[in-house]
């Protein structure tokens, strides 16, 4: 709240978690292990839609393509502010999945959201 201009901003913090994304045939996965590797892959395959078309700002944003899509979409339009880290491993053996990590976050870096005016609230203070 800024007081004396009488503003409220309102804010929202969502922290994702995509560890465990990889190489299905390299990592070797089974049971649970590979049905929640399969669920990582496919969210960040729709999050890559979805910062696809908004870099190429396309009409249709395919923000219903998965759950972490969805639930993202009012963090990803408007005038939010998104950061994104990206976690690499600095070992050759593990080089080809960080490249594939680095283009990812590349693509994701091409993408601006629409620049709307902010939603805020003018409270007013009669001072007389």
């Amino acid at each position: 709240i800024n007081e004396r201009m009488g503003l409220t901003t309102h804010g929202i913090l969502n922290l994702v978690d995509l560890a465990g994304s990889e190489r299905l045939s390299k990592s070797g996965a089974t049971g649970e292990r590979l049905k929640e590797a399969q669920a990582i892959n496919k969210s960040l395959s729709a999050l890559g839609d979805v910062i696809a078309a908004m870099a190429s700002k396309e009409a249709h944003v395919p923000f219903r393509n998965s759950k972490l899509t969805y639930l993202l979409q009012p963090c990803l339009n408007n005038d939010a502010k998104t950061l994104m880290f990206v976690n690499i491993a600095p070992s050759k053996e593990s080089a080809p999945e960080s490249l594939c990590s680095l283009r990812f976050a590349a693509k994701v870096n091409t993408c601006a959201t629409n620049q709307q005016p902010r939603r805020t609230s003018i409270k007013r203070t009669d001072t007389m």
